[in-house]
């Protein structure tokens, strides 16, 4: 959500981005946990971020602003490349790798925990068909639906 004062009443909902470089990687230690903290020199929203006429994002990394609001958590970030755009040395054009959506095959529920999903067994279980009365002289594995090739050997 963007708000653009501490007074704003109608704060609006908006897809917003921020590009920057991330210049060190935290991890600060708690007795029960471990968070990833990153400090990034952000790039300036207002004239250092265009769109072409391609559709393709620009970013002047040495426009940086947001100077005073440098961290962000890992969770928050997303992994983009900054290509050196050829027609002008000063912009950088963004690409986004294709996500790779990687999804677990165990559910948490609300406390954390571990639900393994699996089938249960039926409790009616279907018949099956038993055929006891095999004759010696007739194959079991011959099919009679095609026509059979002989291989000499």
């Amino acid at each position: 959500m963007q708000v653009s004062s501490s007074k704003d009443k109608n704060p609006v909902i908006g897809d917003m981005s921020f590009y920057g470089v991330i210049q060190k990687i935290w991890e600060l230690n708690s007795n029960t946990f471990n968070v990833l903290v990153f400090k990034c020199d952000w790039v300036q929203n207002s004239g250092g971020v265009r769109i072409d006429e391609l559709d393709y994002t620009l970013v002047d990394l040495n426009r940086v602003g947001h100077k005073s609001d440098s961290f962000i958590l890992a969770s928050q970030a997303k992994q983009v490349f900054y290509v050196e755009d050829p027609s002008d040395v000063r912009w950088s054009v963004v690409l986004t790798p294709p996500q790779r959506d990687f999804e677990d095959r165990y559910n948490d529920d609300e406390l954390g925990d571990t639900i393994l999903w699996c089938e249960g067994i039926p409790n009616d279980m279907p018949d099956v068909y038993l055929n006891n009365d095999l004759d010696e002289n007739v194959s079991t594995y011959l099919r009679l639906d095609c026509e059979g090739t002989w291989i000499p050997t």
